[in-house]
């Protein structure tokens, strides 16, 4: 742990945060444990469901029952949890919060340091079909040229990044934890980023806030500085455009609920979730129903994300207690409904390289002239499938797309 003078202190409106040396991290979860959480899975008290065929009132239960009873009775968490462990994993105390992240180098001659931020309800693990084609090209059927070295950490208050004792964690200064993370701690000079989500916002903080140490940014999310995404409307999209503003309209009654309650009370929510495991699955994997597109690569949101992967994701939450910390973001992000002003004034608010993969499925979109003002914009792809969870969901096209925008930048 830190001592009290190496403690967050401000200077020139940036956090200098000490931190303490990196530790090997293994994920070692206990029987005890396991066996709790499949004692009240099978204990689950079922609400009734009547006329919520469409899901029109939430998440449906018989579609609940059938995913909370194989998390039960087959997800086997041994095996996903050694499929964790063979990458290398580790822990730091950056300005006296544990933060929790995989650490991968490169194999290539000169590999591009790079920082990905999940989002919720995410866990690190949404990037791990990402990881091995970044890494190593070569091995996947890339140019060795292309490598990076990969960093994935887990949000503050997320998955490993536990406990979360302190406040004020919204996406800029989680932005400062991963500027100490990827240059005082693992000492690259500059690196590059990329996110989805929240991981979008952080990313988008990235450059904003240290230009002179960002290569980089690659969003999928376009939350950035200086934008309200809540203000654009309709009129602001071109007419080739307007099919973005569609399916702004159609993404948003599955986005309103649960950003109104986390930014107003996750406490109140987590006494609920952390308590039960049929629960918080019902709250954070029907959004993967509802924000994934799966009627792209098949008939069942399970053709998009096996239920072994979605079981993985409730239970890094749950074994964890982490579902209640991971809420706060929202809360913290906003003041008064508000995210933070830009840190400066100089246009545009992004001064990097930037990239946007816009997914078609994404939950909220962005004209391209509002994001060509927003930032330095230099690479704008319309992709032909994908939802709210890329790395997850279209691996081979996030590869790509990485590969291809960072190329060459140094």
């Amino acid at each position: 742990m830190l001592d009290d003078e190496e403690a967050a202190v401000v200077h020139a409106g940036v956090p200098l945060l000490g931190h303490g040396d990196p530790e090997p991290f293994t994920v070692a979860v206990s029987d005890a444990d396991l066996d709790d959480l499949r004692s009240r899975l099978r204990r689950t008290r079922w609400p009734a469901d009547a006329g919520n065929a469409d899901w029109s009132y939430g998440v449906e239960r018989s579609w609940l029952q059938d995913l909370v009873g194989y998390w039960a009775e087959e997800h086997d968490w041994r095996a996903q949890e050694k499929e964790i462990n063979t990458f290398p994993q580790y822990r730091v105390d950056i300005g006296g919060t544990p933060i929790h992240y995989v650490h991968v180098r490169g194999k290539g001659p000169n590999p591009t340091p790079i920082i990905l931020s999940h989002g919720w309800p995410w866990t690190f693990w949404d990037w791990r079909k990402v990881i091995g084609p970044l890494t190593d090209p070569a091995a996947h059927g890339g140019d060795p040229a292309d490598s990076f070295d990969v960093v994935v950490p887990s949000l503050p208050g997320f998955g490993f990044s536990v406990p979360l004792t302190g406040t004020g964690f919204g996406a800029r200064a989680i932005a400062d934890h991963w500027h100490v993370l990827m240059t005082d701690v693992l000492g690259y000079d500059r690196y590059a980023a990329g996110g989805g989500d929240w991981g979008s916002t952080i990313t988008g903080e990235l450059g904003h806030g240290y230009p002179e140490s960002v290569i980089g940014v690659w969003l999928t999310l376009p939350n950035v500085p200086g934008v309200r995404l809540w203000d654009v409307t309709g009129d602001d999209f071109e007419p080739d455009e307007q099919w973005m503003w569609d399916r702004c309209l159609a993404a948003r009654p599955t986005i309103t609920s649960h950003s109104t309650v986390h930014r107003n009370e996750p406490q109140t929510l987590a006494y609920a979730l952390t308590d039960s495991p049929a629960g918080l699955a019902g709250w954070i994997l029907g959004r993967r129903k509802n924000w994934g597109d799966w009627r792209a690569v098949g008939d069942s949101v399970f053709d998009l994300f096996d239920r072994d992967f979605l079981c993985t994701t409730a239970s890094i939450y749950w074994l964890s207690g982490s579902i209640g910390s991971s809420m706060r973001i929202y809360h913290d992000h906003y003041t008064n409904n508000l995210p933070p002003p830009p840190r400066h004034d100089r246009t545009p608010a992004i001064g990097v390289p930037t990239a946007f993969a816009v997914f078609p499925k994404e939950l909220l979109l962005l004209p391209r002239k509002v994001a060509a003002a927003a930032c330095d914009l230099q690479r704008w792809t319309v992709m032909p499938r994908g939802g709210h969870y890329p790395p997850a969901e279209q691996p081979d096209l996030v590869v790509t797309e990485l590969r291809e925008f960072f190329r060459g930048r140094d």
